[in-house]
């Protein structure tokens, strides 16, 4: 036990003593929270939208009017007159306007005929994200502009009523589990497989060699080191980016708790991994290599962007082995959802199962000789 903490004690030094390391370790997961949770997840406000009046009746007024509404509430789009559908078309096309809604000639007639009154939106479908939004709309506004003035006694209708489990969580908010398990990653990855492949390129292994340390003691310390660094990080990243996207649970005493124990099985089960990975490699210039492959292997199948449900099968069966799938929902449940201790108790065996085993793997193909 003592050669082992000697080795963890070695380590630790070493790490405290390039303070550049650290802060690599969690500004870049602090950036990708801010800027992704400000660019990506916000409402479409003030969008353009043409509106193209061919009929100048009654109902065509109307829609006007639920278009003023729109601009006074949400504000999702902004309405801009035009003469010509023509026109309208190719300003969307152009990108100068986002849609364009065409009203008919006698399309007020068509409504009190009830002779099926329609009337067109054009939206440039190249992007899903903001035609999806305008097509939602004004869906809504058909709706409304559908209900009849008077009630019918008998509701002959089947309504909806939407309850949500929580007030509206903002995208920064849904970012911030992802970008603490990122934060955690980054550290496994450069405080723990690219310093130990430096370290045995430098030929600074070679002097634990010639001493009695048992290969189960050198993983252990070196791992030991690299998931006390994790710890670090993440509870580092845990307060501020908790901060920063305005997740109050935090200082509720169970979450964390709950939230501690996330980090310590997260940080080991990851620097287990990049261990267990790096364990036979000898370049130092292959950490570096794989870094952007990893991060798009683990990190974005885990469900912290984008739902796993939307994943194909094949992207699937890799989410359901990727610890980052496990340490995202776990976070997920503690900071945003207030779930409690019970509905983290799969994630935290899943991650220790997992840490026990790559740490296994990693004594065996640990190489005692040069």
């Amino acid at each position: 036990m003592n050669r082992t903490l000697a080795i963890i004690e070695r380590e630790m030094r070493k790490f405290f003593r390039s303070p550049a390391l650290m802060m690599v370790s969690m500004i870049f997961p602090l950036v990708q929270l801010i800027v992704l949770g400000n660019a990506f997840g916000g409402k479409i406000r003030d969008a353009k939208m043409g509106i193209v009046d061919e009929d100048h009746g009654t109902q065509a007024i109307r829609i006007k009017e639920a278009f003023d509404s729109v601009r006074a509430t949400s504000r999702t789009f902004l309405a801009v007159p035009y003469d010509d559908e023509v026109r309208a078309r190719e300003d969307v096309r152009d990108g100068k306007i986002q849609g364009a809604v065409i009203i008919p000639p006698q399309y007020s007639k068509m409504v009190y005929e009830k002779n099926h009154p329609r009337i067109a939106l054009i939206v440039d479908n190249s992007d899903n994200f903001m035609s999806s939004t305008l097509t939602g709309k004004m869906t809504e506004l058909t709706e409304a502009l559908n209900q009849p003035d008077i009630e019918p006694r008998l509701l002959q209708q089947t309504a909806l009523d939407i309850v949500e489990l929580y007030p509206y969580i903002e995208y920064m908010k849904y970012l911030l589990p992802g970008s603490i398990a990122l934060a955690m990653f980054v550290s496994a990855m450069i405080g723990g497989g690219m310093l130990y492949i430096d370290d045995k390129a430098r030929g600074i292994h070679e002097g634990y060699l010639v001493t009695p340390i048992t290969k189960a003691e050198l993983v252990f310390g070196l791992n030991g080191a690299g998931a006390i660094k994790g710890v670090m990080t993440g509870v580092v990243i845990t307060m501020i980016g908790s901060l920063i996207a305005g997740v109050g649970t935090i200082f509720d005493p169970l979450t964390m708790l709950g939230l501690l124990a996330m980090v310590v099985a997260t940080a080991s089960a990851f620097n287990c991994m990049m261990f267990l990975m790096m364990v036979r490699v000898e370049d130092p210039l292959v950490p570096r290599a794989t870094f952007g492959i990893l991060n798009t292997l683990l990190f974005f199948p885990s469900g912290s962007i984008y739902p796993v449900q939307a994943f194909p099968a094949w992207l699937q069966a890799i989410a359901k082995v990727d610890p980052f799938t496990y340490a995202v929902h776990g976070f997920k449940a503690l900071l945003l959802k207030e779930s409690g201790l019970r509905a983290i108790v799969p994630d935290l065996f899943y991650l220790s199962l997992f840490a026990v085993l790559t740490m296994a793997l990693a004594v065996p193909l640990f190489k005692r000789t040069l």
